[in-house]
């Protein structure tokens, strides 16, 4: 059996000019109107990432349980600036010890248990960012817990990037901050 190939769609031709040198045009050539794009919703997630997201969750609420059972004050009541996670069976930080000055994370422990008792301001002078620190992970409490319900992430697209940024910035805001104390 013999057949024809189909044809090969050919593109309009122009339609020649008049002789004013007007070109005519097809109003059905026009493009479509502009559509603004939606934006896309974040691919849903997987059993794993909802499950390490309620995992962070509860463990971050277990660090401020801890943080609340430890006691942040001196004997005379003063709030302490740090060493409080000597309370949990834990050695004074090698730093201290060895050189007189404290360790990045120094105070970060004391920090959280001092917002946890409400004693703000002590708690930002034991270790500011450890007071940033505690204010991100309960606001990340109740994002990890909508988020793993939703089976998408709340308010991100890139959960890595999130995390980068997130880690990133609070690592550098400490050793920022260890800076200024050993320069000082």
């Amino acid at each position: 059996m013999d057949t024809d190939p189909p044809p090969i769609p050919v593109a309009p031709v122009a339609a020649p000019a008049d002789d004013a040198g007007y070109e005519y045009v097809d109003v059905d050539d026009d493009p479509p109107p502009y559509r603004p794009r939606r934006a896309r919703r974040p691919p849903p997630l997987t059993t794993v990432v909802r499950v390490m997201l309620a995992v962070m969750a509860v463990g971050f609420i277990a660090v401020f349980v801890v943080a609340a059972w430890l006691r942040p004050y001196g004997a005379d009541g003063e709030p302490l600036t740090m060493a409080t996670h000597t309370q949990l069976g834990m050695e004074a930080c090698n730093m201290v010890v060895l050189t007189g000055k404290p360790c990045p994370a120094c105070g970060m422990t004391t920090s959280f248990a001092l917002l946890i008792h409400g004693d703000v301001r002590a708690s930002l002078r034991a270790n500011w960012v450890g007071t940033v620190l505690a204010l991100f992970w309960l606001a990340l409490i109740p994002w990890a817990l909508v988020s793993v319900f939703r089976g998408r992430l709340w308010g991100f697209r890139n959960g890595e990037l999130f995390v980068a940024v997130a880690v990133g910035g609070i690592v550098a805001l400490m050793v920022g901050r260890w800076a200024v104390i050993m320069l000082t």
